[in-house]
């Protein structure tokens, strides 16, 4: 079994990135399962990743998002294409980083306490199979700097997992 280590909180987000990626496929290498994948997946990111209240994923069943493995409070079960930060990177198919979830038109309230958001998709074969999806207290957390570090987890875990949906 892989044994997660400390990740050393740096000034640089490219090399936390790069170290939170290097755990990551730590992590998954040799398990293919997408729920084993996405509940460590979601645990790792929100055990490292600072100043987050949520951390999970969002998979696409029947033309609609329905909740995965997170961390977190409880949180909304399905979500339409469309709606929210989460439905509108599933139509647009590209993250979306948001820095006032109260200023983002549709915007999902499913904990008042989030004030910033990034929701990277999880892209495969041109066809969107779900959502990461990261949720903040603190307005203006997240930054390019997170969407493209994100970005590269998504691609980790789009490698190491066989998505069933």
């Amino acid at each position: 079994m892989f044994e997660v280590k400390d990740i050393p909180i740096s000034d640089n987000k490219r090399d936390f990135y790069a170290s939170l990626a290097q755990q990551l496929t730590g992590l998954l290498e040799g398990e293919r399962d997408m729920i084993a994948n996405t509940a460590n997946m979601s645990a790792l990111i929100f055990q490292f990743l600072p100043d987050l209240n949520w951390a999970g994923f969002y998979f696409m069943r029947g033309g609609e998002l329905v909740l995965g493995p997170f961390q977190g409070k409880t949180a909304c079960v399905r979500i339409a294409v469309g709606r929210g930060v989460c439905g509108t990177a599933v139509e647009r198919q590209e993250s979306i980083v948001v820095q006032d979830v109260h200023a983002f038109p549709g915007h999902i309230a499913c904990d008042s306490a989030s004030r910033s958001e990034l929701v990277v998709p999880l892209v495969k074969d041109g066809r969107v199979l779900g959502v990461l999806d990261l949720d903040s207290p603190n307005p203006g957390r997240f930054d390019e700097e997170d969407r493209q570090g994100c970005e590269k987890l998504v691609q980790i875990f789009l490698a190491a997992t066989d998505m069933t949906l």
